[in-house]
């Protein structure tokens, strides 16, 4: 599920600012990206978003930002330095490339030029922890937010399907006059009105609807949408299970459809089959 939350804190020589970002994925993958002087609690970082996050693609990123110049003073790896310009000079001799660029280049490269890490204190770990706590806050109410939006979405399209039910229903009851006209229109042009045998016609209809009867699909899909309604106000993480209502409603969609022998139920179905691949791609949002 997407989310964001973000926080900072001024604590005079540096300011501390925490993001979390995520994306959606079905499984909790954390990356963190924090300062050198903070790796001893990586730990405690991942554990609490192990425990507050329940999945997401989650990139959590620490910066430190000194405010004093003396602290922001860098210092060159020389002898690293010198390493990566003999390395340069060499390739460039042999590709014939000009020489002229070199130092810049070396001082882009990985641990050469470095900013002192000094340790902090407990009382400045502790201002951090309440920045990553209030940024932490921030981005599962960005979730809420969000979640918010997609239950109203999930229940309008929950609720077109039910009135596309309805239409059904409505539809059906000229369902079976049709289908005997049809019948006995065909018997008569194949075999002739007089050849008919009128009983054996009767006993064959009844077989043949009671074959299409979509009494039992109506009911279950009607008690699935429900139940999916019923699951949407509870205040678990049910993701899944609405991914395992939506299918089950999708079955009982398809079997009205391949059930219903009828034109204008049929438009119906393309409906409700519409409105519930949206609700499956909000799904994928939901924790």
């Amino acid at each position: 599920m997407t989310g964001y939350g973000v926080a900072s804190c001024d604590l005079g020589t540096t300011k501390y600012t925490v993001e979390i970002k995520s994306l959606n994925s079905k499984f909790l993958e954390l990356s963190l990206r924090i300062p050198k002087s903070f790796s001893e609690k990586e730990f405690q970082l991942r554990t609490e978003c192990n425990k507050q996050i329940e999945r997401g693609k989650v990139n959590l990123s620490i910066s430190a930002e000194k405010n004093d110049v003396a602290v922001k003073a860098a210092g060159i790896n020389t002898p690293l330095l010198k390493h990566y310009l003999e390395q340069l000079k060499a390739v460039s001799a042999d590709v014939n490339e000009p020489t002229s660029n070199l130092l810049q280049l070396a001082l882009s490269l990985p641990d050469v030029v470095k900013f002192d890490e000094e340790s902090v204190s407990e009382d400045e770990w502790k201002a951090v922890e309440r920045t990553f706590q209030q940024a932490l806050k921030n981005f599962q109410q960005f979730r809420q937010d969000e979640g918010n939006i997609l239950e109203a979405d999930a229940r309008m399209r929950i609720g077109l399907i039910q009135q596309n039910l309805n239409g059904v229903e409505e539809a059906e009851p000229k369902r079976v006059p049709l289908i005997r006209e049809r019948l006995n229109q065909f018997l008569t042009e194949a075999v002739g009105r007089e050849q008919v045998d009128q009983n054996r016609f009767e006993q064959e209809l009844i077989y043949y609807i009671d074959k299409l009867d979509i009494t039992e699909e109506k009911t279950r899909l009607r008690a699935h949408c429900n139940y999916f309604l019923e699951t949407l106000k509870s205040p678990d993480a049910n993701g899944k299970k609405l991914g395992f209502i939506s299918q089950e409603i999708g079955r009982e969609i398809n079997t009205i459809g391949s059930k219903a022998n009828d034109a204008d139920i049929q438009k119906l179905v393309v409906g409700m089959k519409e409105e519930l691949e949206k609700i499956k791609e909000q799904l994928l949002n939901v924790l």
